[in-house]
This record gives structure tokens, C-alpha cells and sequence, in this order.
């Protein structure tokens, strides 16, 4: 854990920020504070955090999202029970008696709701129930709550920054701040070198819903090449080996319809070459990130796709290993300096 300390300290910095998608103003603000030490930061219309620094023949675009899952309010009951209804891909199995926080006119705990076992029809037992059965209990009675909470507001997930054995960490909302603590990981390592590119830096909201952050932020920026950071799937227990990555294995480059095949192979050689790890993830259609919004913004950007091997998805409990961090975020630092040099 020594090794990764500064990447460590700077993935909870990001994680520690709330932002479910659509309201990520939290979250932006830290993420833009970070990137200043690197380039002069803009918030655009969206809410995305943008900046570029350089200058050089070929615009090199690096994106990562900002949005976390969570839920929101749609409606409080006479009971004062909050329903609520997913916002982004909440994994329902593991709602049953979680812990969150309600962000209303001022954060409020509160727990899910969950049916005792003895209480459980026997057809219901072994099943998770859906959002129109599930509510949060902020132990207020109606009236209390309407002074606090309205329809619309944002629910996080509660959990707490963890290291655990080695180099790994668990925490809510590392998909994907670990990718935006990967992009300012690669600015520092390549603070005073003389890479010859032009750099823009898009930490876009909205990816858990669509992408909308990444479409319009790169038909703003208008880059040549884009490399995009998100997380996949890590192998786990009754998760398969094979089709799936190994924490600690390294960065995984992606290959896919949409994906720049050159771009792909390049960053191959590039970490074969450096020794970097790395693992290969083959997707035979989209790439369910924002490479998919990216790829068709404007006039069309050649776009490659990073993942971070992540478990436990989409909870308050996801895992990933600070290596594999450090190593996209080298990875994207020596593709930008070669890139560079070619192009002098």
C-alpha cells in the first residue's frame, strides 16, 4: 500500500464526494479543484468538468465519468417512508436494509426498508423485492419529512473508504472515480515532459444514464483521438475467469466494433513494450461506456476504452487494486508521449 499512498490519498478525495447522476455538483467541484494543478477547469452546460493544456498536431481527449449510481425520491407516503426508484443501475438484490443518505434540504440518514424472514411469504423468501415494495425509513412521520424531502432529490449509498489487504480499496463510487483519479494520475506523470500534444480532460457527468455528459462534452472539445476510463467486471467467486479480468492484472484495453482497432493495438504494444500489465476485454458490440457517445460526437473521434478491474458493481461495497490505476494511468501517459514524438 506504501507504493500508492498519493493514489490511494486521491481516490478517497474523489470517492468521499457525492454525485449521483444528474446532480454531481459535489463531485465536479472536487474533480474540478484537482485538475486545476494541471490546466485552467470549466464547468459546461451539463455540468461536466472540462480543461486542456498543450499544444501539438494531434488533440488527444481523456474521459472519465463523474456520475455515481444511486436512487431518487419519487414520492413520500402517509407513513413518511420515502419511495424511491433507481437512478443508474442500482443493483436491487443488496438494497434490503442498506444504509444511505437522503440528500434533501440537509442530509438525512436512513435505512431501506426490509421484511423480517419470519414475516416473509415462503414464495418471497429466497427473492429480491422490487423498487415498488422497497421504501427508505428517515424515522420521520410524513408532515417531518415534506419540511425536508421532496420528489427528485438523490439518494447515496452509505459506506465507508476501506483498505484493505495489499493494494486494494473498497468503497462506494469507485465506478468510476477510480477512473478520474487514473486521468489526473497520468497529467502528474506527465508534468515537464515535452509529450508535443494537446491535451483536453473530460470528467463527464451523466454516464450512468446515458452519456449525455461524454456526447456533449466531446462535440465541444473536438478532439482527434479519445481514450476513455471506466471500470469492468473483475473475476470473483461464480464469476468466470476467463471471460473476465483479474485485480491487480492491470489496465484492461478494450476491442470492440466501435473501438479504434489501431488505437487498441497500439496501446497493446505500448505496455508489452514498457511492461506495463495489462489484460484484454473483447466486447462484440457496444461497449455499454462512454466510448459509445464519443465515437459519434461531431464529425466522429477515434476512441480506445481503459477499464479498471472492479468487484462487487454498481454497490457500496465495490473493490478495486490501486495498481491497476497506476498502471492506466502510465499506460495513457507513454501512449501520449509516442504519440507525441511521432507527430513532431
Amino acid at each position: 500500500m506504501e507504493r500508492f499512498t498519493e493514489v490511494s490519498a486521491l481516490l478517497e478525495k474523489l470517492c468521499s464526494a457525492k454525485g449521483v447522476s444528474g446532480a454531481e455538483n459535489e463531485a465536479a467541484k472536487v474533480a474540478s479543484d484537482l485538475l486545476e494543478k494541471y490546466m485552467p477547469a470549466k464547468t459546461d452546460v451539463l455540468g461536466s468538468v472540462t480543461g486542456t493544456t498543450g499544444e501539438g498536431d494531434i488533440h488527444i481527449l481523456l474521459d472519465a465519468h463523474l456520475d455515481q449510481i444511486g436512487l431518487v425520491v419519487t414520492a413520500i407516503d402517509e407513513y413518511g417512508f420515502l419511495k424511491v426508484t433507481k437512478c443508474g443501475g442500482a443493483d436491487i438484490r443488496v438494497l434490503a436494509a442498506a444504509e444511505v443518505t437522503v440528500h434533501g434540504k440537509k442530509p438525512l440518514y436512513g435505512v431501506i426498508t426490509s421484511t423480517p424472514p419470519h414475516l416473509s411469504k415462503p414464495d418471497d423468501a429466497d427473492k429480491a423485492k422490487g423498487f415498488d415494495d422497497i421504501a427508505v425509513d428517515i424515522g420521520m412521520t410524513a408532515e417531518e419529512a415534506k419540511k425536508f424531502v421532496s420528489s427528485g432529490d438523490r439518494i447515496t449509498f452509505n459506506g465507508e473508504y476501506t483498505k484493505l489487504l495489499g493494494n486494494r480499496v473498497s468503497s462506494p463510487s469507485i465506478d468510476d472515480r477510480a477512473g478520474v483519479a487514473a486521468v489526473l494520475r497520468c497529467l502528474e506523470l506527465l508534468e515537464g515532459k515535452n509529450h508535443g500534444c494537446k491535451i483536453s480532460v473530460l470528467f463527464s457527468v451523466q454516464e450512468e444514464t446515458g452519456g449525455s455528459g461524454a456526447q456533449t462534452g466531446a462535440f465541444s472539445i473536438k478532439p482527434d483521438e479519445a481514450i476513455a476510463v471506466d471500470v469492468s467486471f473483475a473475476t470473483a467467486p461464480g464469476i468466470s475467469s476467463e471471460k473476465y479480468a483479474s485485480l491487480g492484472g492491470g489496465t484492461m484495453i478494450g476491442y470492440a466494433p466501435l473501438l479504434d482497432y489501431d488505437m487498441s493495438r497500439k496501446l497493446t504494444e505500448i505496455a508489452e513494450k514498457n511492461g506495463i500489465p495489462n489484460q484484454t476485454e473483447v466486447m462484440g458490440r457496444n461497449t455499454g461506456t462512454n466510448c459509445d457517445e464519443i465515437q459519434v460526437a461531431g464529425k466522429g473521434v477515434k476512441t480506445a476504452l481503459l477499464s479498471i478491474p472492479l468487484r462487487n458493481m454498481h454497490t457500496a461495497i465495490e473493490v478495486c487494486d490501486l495498481e491497476d490505476i497506476e498502471n492506466t494511468a502510465r499506460l495513457m501517459a507513454d501512449y501520449i508521449i509516442e504519440r507525441g514524438e511521432k507527430n513532431a
